[in-house]
């Protein structure tokens, strides 16, 4: 398997900084924009989608600040990959962003990117900020 980019886009998002941390940190407020339905137990969370089924251990949180998790899969296969939502708000004009931090294939990195587009417009979309 080849070897995976870090990568990292930057959304601004319309919300305050601690409902959007329920969004990206709760299994309810992930199921609503991220997979179809989200499942956790203790730090393993499983993200469902139609007829697949992906698990991620939640690596490390920061309360209303970030959220780090590395697809089980990975680390079975001893990859060090990670993906991570942050919130940060420009101290100045106050404006609320999502980063979010990933990896990926070379060759899939502008599918990648286009599914992150997606996903973050369905999260302004329930937050009422598209």
């Amino acid at each position: 398997m080849s070897e995976k980019t870090k990568y990292e886009l930057e959304f601004v998002v319309q919300s305050s900084p601690q409902l959007l941390y329920q969004y990206i940190s709760t299994p309810s407020g992930l199921s609503e924009w991220f997979a179809d339905n989200v499942n956790s137990r203790g730090e393993l969370f499983t993200f469902i989608w139609d007829d697949s089924e992906e698990d991620a251990k939640l690596l490390s949180k920061k309360s209303g600040e970030r959220v780090k998790f590395r697809w089980v899969e990975d680390e079975d296969d001893g990859n060090d990959y990670f993906f991570e939502m942050r919130i940060q708000v420009d101290e100045i004009t106050k404006d609320v962003s999502l980063m979010v931090t990933d990896y990926s294939e070379d060759d899939e990195m502008d599918e990648n990117k286009m599914l992150w587009d997606n996903m973050i417009g369905n999260l302004k979309h329930v937050l009422g900020s598209a």
